[in-house]
């Protein structure tokens, strides 16, 4: 598991290197071929389909004014060979603004995205690093 984990993580960050060095090239690698993409950037509508995702991610990573964004608090979810990452955005000169969500799938031996949502954050929640819950002992499920 630790090293399913690891590869999920490595393609989380592959996305923020790409979104920061405006690397479309690197982006665009990283979105899945086969399986259906759905992105959801920040108070906008849900983009369905590679072609609108894709040019959606031209569009930002073209644009002068884009922020850059740095991703912390990574929760990495594992569901066989699909896996979801839960993080906070936030630029490199404060606190972080968003709250995201990366669902990833594994296709042709790569973990690739499927789903990119991005939200703001609630000023309440915490940029601190989230605690490990305890395991659960099955015997308490019954």
């Amino acid at each position: 598991m630790e090293v399913i984990e690891a590869a999920v993580r490595a393609a989380n960050r592959a996305f923020y290197t790409a979104f920061q060095e405006r690397n479309l090239q690197a982006m665009e690698a990283l979105w899945a071929r086969e399986a259906p993409v759905a992105c959801m950037h920040p108070g906008m509508a849900v983009l369905l389909g590679r072609a609108a995702v894709m040019n959606s991610w031209r569009g930002i990573l073209r644009h002068p004014s884009a922020p850059t964004l740095l991703c912390s608090n990574v929760r990495v979810h594992l569901l066989g060979t699909s896996a979801y990452v839960t993080c906070l955005e936030g630029a490199a000169d404060g606190r972080p603004k968003l709250i995201a969500t990366n669902v990833f799938t594994l296709e042709d031996g790569h973990w690739r995205l499927v789903h990119h949502h991005a939200g703001p954050l609630s000023p309440a929640v915490s940029a601190e690093p989230a605690k490990k819950k305890p395991s659960l002992d099955p015997s308490q499920l019954n």
